[in-house]
This record gives C-alpha cells, sequence and structure tokens, in this order.
C-alpha cells in the first residue's frame, strides 16, 4: 500500500475534504432553511456540523476493541434524515428534533453486535450489486449538479454551468492521462481549482460568504436548548438510522474491496458502534446523524493512495474549519457545476468498482443474473421515481425511497431464496 508523507496527505485530505463538502453542508441549509432559523443560528449550525464530520470521522479512524472500523472511510450528514428531520422540527420542536437524534445514536451503538451478524448475506453477488447500484444512484445528482444544482430551476442547463462542469471533467482527465504520481492522485482537487479559476472569469463566484462569515466560535452543548423525547420523532429518526446502517454496510464492502481486506463482523460492529456514537454527539451538539460517505470511495479508487493518513488530515481540517468559520466558508465558494463535474468521475468509479466485484460472479448460473438484474432495476427505478410509494405509511415510505437501500433488500432477499445461507459466487 503506498505511504505518502505528511505534505502529500494534507493535500490529499483536503481533495477528500472538498469531495464531500457539498454534501456535508447541505443537511444544515436545508434543514435551517426549512426551520427558518436565522443568520446566526445558520452559521452556528453550517460551522459546527462541519466540525462534527471531523470528530466523526476520526472515530471511525481510531479503531479500538470497543468501536472504529480503522478503514480510511470519511463521515457526512445522512441526506436522508433530511425530510424525517424538517417535519419533526415543525410538527414537533427542535428540541424534540435533537431528542430524537440521540435516541437513535443509542439505538445504533446497542444493536450494532446483532446487526453486524448479516454479514454471511452478503456474497460477492449482493456486494458487487450493492457498490454498482451506490455509484449509479449519485450519477444523477453530479448530473444535475452540473447543470446548476436545481433541475426545476429556468437557468438549469445554462451554458456557462455546463462550460466549467465539463472543463472540469476534461482538467481531471488530463491530469490523469498526462501526469505521473502525486500529482495524478490529486487529478480531483486540481480539477475543482482549474474549473473554480475559469467559473471566477466567467462571473460565478462571490465572495460574500467569506466577507460575512464571522472568525472563531466553539461547540456548544444544547446550543438550541435541552432535547425533548418524543416517540414517534424517536421511532421516525431509528427507522432513519437503520436505512443509513444499510448503506454504510455497502460503502464498508466498498472499501473493503478496495484494500483487498476481508470485512469481518467485528469490523462491522465497531463500525456501526462509531456511527451510534457520532450521531449522539449530533443530538448532544446540535447538529445531525452522521453516516459513512460513499463518494469518497471513488476518489480512493482514483488517486490510487488508500492509507488512512491523508483521511486523518481530512479530519483535522474539518474541525479546524468548523472553528474558523470564515475559513470553512472559503470552500463554498466552489460553484456547484464545478462540484458535479468532480463528482460525476468519482460516482462512476464506484460504479465501475462494483462491477469489477461481479466479474468474479458465475454469469453461467441464471440466478446470479436474476439477482443483479432485478435488484439494479429497481434500486435506480426508486432513485428516479420514489414517489412510486407515495400511498403506503409514512414509516414504509423512508425505507423504499432510497435506491440503495431497496437493491440491498432485493439483493439480499432474492440471494436467500435462490441460494439460502449457503457460500457461492
Amino acid at each position: 500500500m503506498q505511504e505518502v508523507n505528511h505534505k502529500k496527505a494534507a493535500v490529499l485530505g483536503l481533495q477528500h475534504l472538498l469531495a464531500m463538502y457539498s454534501g456535508a453542508v447541505a443537511v444544515p441549509l436545508l434543514i435551517g432553511t426549512a426551520l427558518r432559523f436565522n443568520s446566526t443560528q445558520m452559521t452556528y449550525l453550517v460551522s459546527i456540523d462541519i466540525f462534527m464530520c471531523g470528530l466523526a470521522t476520526l472515530l471511525q479512524l481510531f479503531g479500538n476493541k470497543y468501536f472504529g472500523i480503522g478503514l480510511p472511510v470519511v463521515l457526512g450528514c445522512a441526506i436522508q434524515a433530511v425530510a424525517p428531520l424538517e417535519l419533526i422540527g415543525q410538527k414537533f420542536s427542535i428540541n424534540a428534533m435533537y431528542g430524537a437524534i440521540i435516541v437513535a445514536g443509542i439505538f445504533v451503538f446497542l444493536i450494532a453486535g446483532w446487526f453486524s451478524k448479516i454479514k454471511k448475506l452478503f456474497p460477492p453477488v449482493v456486494t458487487g450489486t450493492l457498490i454498482t447500484v451506490i455509484g449509479l444512484t449519485l450519477i444523477p445528482v453530479a448530473i444535475q449538479n452540473i447543470g446548476g444544482g436545481s433541475a426545476t430551476a429556468k437557468s438549469f442547463g445554462d451554458g456557462k454551468d455546463l462550460i466549467v462542469g465539463f472543463l472540469t471533467i476534461v482538467i481531471i482527465l488530463a491530469v490523469e492521462i498526462f501526469t505521473k504520481g502525486f500529482i495524478r492522485s490529486i487529478a480531483v482537487l486540481i480539477g475543482l481549482i482549474g474549473g473554480s479559476l475559469v467559473a471566477a472569469m466567467l462571473g460565478m463566484v462571490s465572495m460574500n460568504p467569506v466577507k460575512e462569515a464571522a472568525w472563531f466560535h466553539l461547540p456548544q452543548v444544547f446550543y438550541f436548548g435541552m432535547p425533548e423525547f418524543e416517540w414517534s420523532s424517536c421511532v421516525t429518526m431509528i427507522i432513519i438510522a437503520l436505512v443509513s446502517m444499510v448503506e454504510s454496510t455497502g460503502v464498508f464492502f466498498a472499501i473493503g474491496d478496495l484494500l483487498k481486506k476481508d470485512i469481518t463482523e467485528a469490523d462491522l460492529r465497531k463500525g456501526y458502534r462509531a456511527e451510534g456514537l457520532a450521531q449522539i454527539f449530533g443530538g448532544i451538539f446540535n447538529t445531525f446523524p452522521y453516516t459513512t460517505f460513499s463518494q469518497n470511495v471513488g476518489l480512493l479508487q482514483l488517486s490510487g493512495i488508500k492509507t488512512k493518513r491523508p483521511i486523518f488530515w481530512a479530519a483535522g481540517l474539518l474541525m479546524g474549519m468548523g472553528l474558523l468559520p470564515k475559513i470553512g466558508a472559503l470552500v463554498t465558494i466552489i460553484p456547484t457545476p464545478v462540484l458535479g463535474g468532480a463528482m460525476l468521475v468519482m460516482f462512476t468509479m464506484i460504479a465501475v468498482q462494483g462491477i469489477k466485484v461481479l466479474a468474479h460472479v458465475d454469469f453461467e448460473d441464471n440466478r446470479n443474473v436474476l439477482i443483479v438484474a432485478l435488484s439494479i432495476g429497481l434500486g435506480l427505478g426508486v432513485t428516479v421515481y420514489p414517489q412510486i410509494f407515495q400511498a403506503l405509511p409514512q414509516t414504509v415510505q423512508l425505507f423504499l425511497s432510497n435506491g440503495i437501500v431497496v437493491a440491498s433488500l432485493c439483493s439480499t432477499l432474492l440471494n436467500l431464496c435462490l441460494y439460502g445461507l449457503k457460500s457461492h459466487n
């Protein structure tokens, strides 16, 4: 495994940070806007959320016998939690929202041992399918960002957006093709910087977020008040936590395959516990649930650097930016189409990683063909049209509106029905 010095690790860590930053700040921005937070509350929410992303990542990196999977993973806000948290905050209160997050975190920590026993349900035909679907379901997000961010906006697909989005992809490809060694490993970072410079020349970059941000602040326990524990809110967030655990399982297996490492029950148990702890801290410091981000898997594959050192740097940078909002705001000026271009490259790499796993599956056996075909079909179908389940109860919708979860359930259940628990490819 390739080792890197501290300077190179810091640059690679910055690349990981930029890859996940937009997804991390999207959650506080969406929830804060829905709950009509003022500018002071929003500033706290965004910057401390970034700090907690770094802390949550460290909990996973420091693998010990109790928690932490010890793989090069980055944690960020669970995007699937946005709608339920908005609903809880509007129907009950902000404090009920954070009480539910704490309860769900405790639940994840307590069931981690039992949930880790699902490893036997994940032979290569299931893990390969799940990794492929993770990549494919993220691709529409990248395309939407290249077009400007909102597919319903009149300006969607504006010429300037397309130019900087696709130029970012061209820069990344050029670095990959014409350079070697460390420069090639930071192709995405170079693409983001190059795309942003061109966007600035086209008048697409505003420095206002940096000017308006504060210089320094600290996390505060129960910033919005003491948590309240409303039972239906707690149940809702437990369901969301289970969805995140299923999604994280796929990411753990994807990274394990990339590192040629067998993911054991003990690894899964410690990984889930770290996410549970991160979620508890999220509730205490009034941020959000945290889950292992899938977008950074593609970056590991693309950079070729698969050690933990750059991720430690990413975690440290996240925490520093959370304490220094003005520095953190610098990253927010990267235009959405530029991020979209980089995302497209990374997300497709995840899908290719899944296809490589599936290449070892015996497709002469038609049962494997059925498992992969139906699971990918349903996973992508639900991603495009999640409203297909709108007539079902809200709790059922929380599960079935996530294409990754649907693909996971479908592939696991089909594998059980067609093969049972016997080992196969």
